[in-house]
């Protein structure tokens, strides 16, 4: 298996993995969201806000996690203002519970930390939250969060 950041060539991939993402967290698939999601894709690996990685096996992504990087405004807390919102964090059912998502999520977290970023975020699925709890994030009234 590797690992490997995901570039604007993978887009279509990143769309029907996230696609399948969203069904097994038992959204229904009512909407076509093709041209949203390309759109998302195209706008943040063009304006690099998007740090998307996928481990691969024998060619088939069976794994992916991302962080989205947003600009806040300065705090006490937070001098730069960045935080990175963890999102697409997905493992193929054959390949759960073999350490993959955590090993994504240390890669992010290390690109987080190359960026000067110190703050974290998500919203959990049911089961991703002790993924995350282990992880070292921390449960708030809306959101899970890590200090870097």
């Amino acid at each position: 298996m590797n690992y490997r950041k995901a570039t604007i060539e993978d887009i279509h991939l990143l769309m029907e993995l996230r696609k399948t993402q969203l069904v097994d967290e038992g959204i229904k698939a009512d909407k076509d969201i093709d041209k949203e999601l390309e759109a998302f894709f195209e706008k943040k690996f063009t304006d690099e806000s998007l740090i998307q990685l996928i481990a691969m096996e024998q060619n088939e992504i069976i794994a992916t996690g991302a962080i989205v990087i947003y600009d806040f405004p300065p705090s006490y807390t937070n001098k730069s203002g960045k935080k990175a919102y963890v999102t697409n964090m997905y493992t193929k059912n054959e390949y759960r519970g073999k350490g993959i998502a955590t090993s994504l999520l240390t890669k992010l977290v290390d690109e987080a930390k190359s960026l000067g970023i110190t703050k974290m975020w998500l919203g959990a699925s049911k089961l991703g939250r002790p993924v995350y709890k282990k992880f070292g994030f921390k449960e708030t009234d809306e959101w899970m969060e890590l200090e870097l």
